[in-house]
């Protein structure tokens, strides 16, 4: 501990000091080692300067500096100070010095000097090579470590971490022997704490930023408080978004184990950030009425939002939980977490993993007349636009009669609640993925007409961001990858929510159905996808490659809209949506075929797939589906 607190000053001075530094500790050995010899020749110590009985030291040690300190220069012991620290370095010296030997042993030994013993001619190189290499060894092994600490330092990259409080304090301590990045400093909000230092690391004002990236190197921030809003938040993220610098962030203090930071807990930016809004927290009582003590099944489990309704569902704390999944891999997956959750304690909850497909009317049957669930929640479902728009039969197969099949079995065994996840698409569908979204909403409606035990309902929300082909996992891989974000089209528009959020205001959308509600998520104002595009490479650290700065990092290309993509999306097809008790979720009326039109329709459109006739069938989608206009059906479309 001593000697490295001394290390670093040493280390951090200019190069041409550590030179003169290590060139005086050898010229000093010189002299030292002249000393040494004429006391093992004596057997006594003599001054250097005024020796006894006509000895003369002065002359050897002269000769010594004349002869090794050329030779050490001429072989680049001064070059690199820590290239002869090492095992070679050794060997090395060794060469030099035997060559110095050589030469001072021929003037002192074999031709002599007056005062000078012969033994010290051959004794002195001995001596010097001894210490000259035993002083490589002490730097390598007192500066040789913390030397090459500090280059793989300056190489790391340079961090400010935003908050001095004690979520940042903490960080700074995580990060302080961390490989990954190097803390330079602190920046807060807060005017007493600034250019004040905690552990060395000063405080700066937060409107100095653009100044600290170029003084101080600095190219991320480390987002480092909890206690913000949201809106303050994004206040905060559009100040740093202009100085070029990548930000990463910690997860809420409640996902923080044990309340201590590691620099594994550092992720990049929270997708919700994103949003530019607060989620509004949940009502409990909402979230437990139709979940609480009962059975509940998931179709779609493995999917986004349908996994995460298992995880929101497990918290809430049912009897049993039933996971139902054609996907064999999302179905082990999302059974896995939630066994490791059931395994950890965090929730008593019978979990029950069943690989069915929703068309499977015998198999669907059999799991429900045996367990009973007493709330369902449909999120199985094709969604992915391009996809279902060039395989319309299997769309319709799966969205329309999946559903229907789900819903009468429901209705058959008695389930209390039956939810459609259903999407802000199915309103005037301008894609085949929307239209059977809304004839699925049709379906449920229809049986709601005549129903007495359970309770249908859907709820339409847009985009969810983070879900399985979301735009911000796509554009964050491709900046990644060094551009370009692929855009359809500069003025394309989109809802978004947080998978979380939008799971947790199904659920509380389901306790407040009376039975054929169609219920709105209010996703707050829709977002321009070219601003969420540029939004993100800012807060990457890099800018935006277009005409008015060719030189940026990432371009955004326009492809041009893909088959029945709309520039906006809205989430009513009438203009009359009610207000419920819950502040983001609104309910809309809207017409409907009755129960005995709506299957001469599906049965129109059953005999349609069965005889191959996608031509027909899209026609029947038209007629059914108000706003529903298909482009013609290619040959390629199945």
């Amino acid at each position: 501990m001593f000697l490295s607190k001394f290390a670093s000053p040493v280390l951090n001075l200019p190069r041409i000091a550590k030179r003169l530094i290590v060139l005086a500790v050898d010229a000093s050995l010189c002299v030292l080692t002249v000393w040494l010899a004429y006391y093992l020749r004596l057997d006594y110590w003599i001054s250097l300067t005024n020796p006894d009985f006509g000895w003369n030291p002065m002359a050897a040690v002269g000769m010594s500096l004349l002869i090794a300190i050329p030779l050490f220069i001429v072989n680049g012991f001064y070059r690199a100070i820590f290239r002869y620290s090492g095992l070679s370095a050794i060997f090395t010296v060794t060469k030099v010095i035997a060559v110095y030997g050589v030469i001072y042993a021929a003037i002192f030994t074999a031709m002599g000097v007056s005062g000078v013993p012969r033994t010290v001619g051959i004794i002195q190189p001995i001596l010097l090579m001894v210490f000259v290499g035993l002083t490589r060894l002490f730097a390598r092994f007192w500066l040789g470590g913390l030397y090459r600490n500090q280059l793989q330092l300056a190489n790391l990259p340079r961090v400010l971490i935003y908050g001095a409080g004690s979520t940042g304090r903490q960080l700074a301590g995580a990060l302080a022997n961390s490989h990954e990045m190097r803390v330079v400093g602190f920046i807060d909000d807060n005017k007493a704490l600034h250019k004040q230092t905690i552990n060395d690391l000063k405080i700066f004002n937060p409107q100095d930023l653009p100044g600290l990236v170029e003084t101080l190197g600095v190219n991320t921030v480390l987002l480092a408080f909890n206690a913000a809003s949201r809106k303050r938040r994004n206040e905060i993220l559009d100040s740093i978004s202009k100085s070029k610098v990548a930000v990463r962030t910690l997860p809420r203090v409640t996902e923080i184990a044990a309340g201590k930071i590691s620099v594994s807990d550092l992720r990049e930016l929270d997708i919700d950030d994103l949003l530019g809004r607060d989620p509004v927290s949940p009502d409990p009582e909402l979230l437990s009425k139709n979940i609480l003590g009962k059975v509940v099944l998931v179709t779609g489990a493995g999917g986004s939002i349908g996994s995460e309704l298992c995880r929101q569902i497990l918290n809430v704390g049912p009897s049993q939980l039933l996971l139902v999944e054609q996907s064999e891999f999302a179905l082990y997956q999302i059974h896995q977490e939630l066994e490791q959750k059931i395994s950890a304690g965090k929730a008593q909850v019978t979990l029950i993993p069943f690989l069915a497909s929703v068309r499977d009317e015998a198999r669907m049957d059999s799991i429900i007349a045996k367990f009973k669930p007493q709330t369902i929640f449909h999120a199985a479902a094709y969604k992915h636009v391009p996809l279902v728009e060039h395989n319309l039969s299997e769309g319709i197969c799966n969205n329309v009669f999946g559903t229907y099949i789900t819903a009468k079995l429901a209705l058959k065994h008695s389930a209390e609640n039956f939810v459609l996840i259903s999407t802000d698409k199915a309103v005037r569908p301008t894609n085949v993925m929307g239209a059977t979204k809304r004839l699925a909403e049709m379906s449920l409606q229809a049986l709601a007409e005549t129903s007495s035990t359970t309770v249908f309902s859907m709820v339409r929300f847009g985009n969810v961001l983070g879900s399985s082909g979301s735009v911000v996992p796509l554009f964050r891989q491709q900046i990644r990858d060094g551009g370009p974000i692929t855009l359809t089209h500069r003025d394309i528009t989109r809802y978004f929510m947080t998978i979380p959020e939008a799971a947790q205001l199904v659920i509380q959308a389901s306790a407040l159905a009376k039975g054929g509600d169609v219920f709105l998520l209010d996703m707050g104002e829709p977002i321009k996808i070219y601003d969420l595009a540029v939004r993100m490479i800012e807060l990457s650290g890099l800018t935006l490659k277009d005409e008015s700065n060719p030189e940026g990092d990432i371009e955004v290309q326009i492809t041009g809209l893909r088959p029945g993509e709309k520039l906006y999306e809205e989430l009513l097809i009438g203009n009359d949506p009610k207000q419920t008790v819950h502040s983001r979720i609104l309910m809309g009326a809207e017409s409907y075929l009755s129960k005995r039109e709506f299957e001469l329709e599906l049965f129109e459109l059953s005999r349609f797939l069965n005889q191959g006739n996608l031509r027909g069938a899209s026609e029947i989608l038209c007629r059914c589906v108000e706003g529903y206009s298909a482009g013609g059906v290619v040959d390629w479309v199945f």
